[in-house]
């Protein structure tokens, strides 16, 4: 399954519904600038789609990170709590955030895909 994206500017990669990954996309970083600090969620917290999963925080702003679909964290990405210019330099990959246990997986549906989610920039 390829990247599915949120308005909010959240992808997952929901390929392994047990352990999907969650980050933040190239919109996303390009308008926080440096990323400096990551607060990412606990391993076993729970989320509902839209709750707040965690906080970034750039020279720029600080800007909460929604969970795109309901789950329990099952991953974090300790290497982006190390270095949080991982969001920047590799969004998409290296920088993703957590991984999720999708408890709802029928509300992939509600997300983008990538055209939709281009479509959505044009209009920013």
């Amino acid at each position: 399954m390829p990247f599915q994206f949120t308005p909010d500017h959240e992808w997952i990669d929901a390929a392994n519904p047990a352990a999907a990954v969650v980050g933040i996309t190239v919109h996303a970083q390009d308008a926080l600038g440096d990323v400096v600090f990551v607060d990412l969620p606990a391993v076993g917290a729970t989320f509902a789609k839209g709750d707040v999963a965690g906080v970034v925080e750039s020279v720029k702003a600080a800007a909460d990170l929604y969970a795109p679909v309901s789950g329990e964290v099952v991953e974090v990405n300790e290497a982006l709590r190390d270095d949080p210019a991982l969001a920047n330099s590799d969004p998409l990959a290296a920088g993703w955030f957590f991984k999720v246990k999708l408890s709802n997986p029928a509300e992939l549906a509600d997300l983008l895909d990538a055209t939709a989610y281009d479509a959505l920039l044009k209009t920013l």
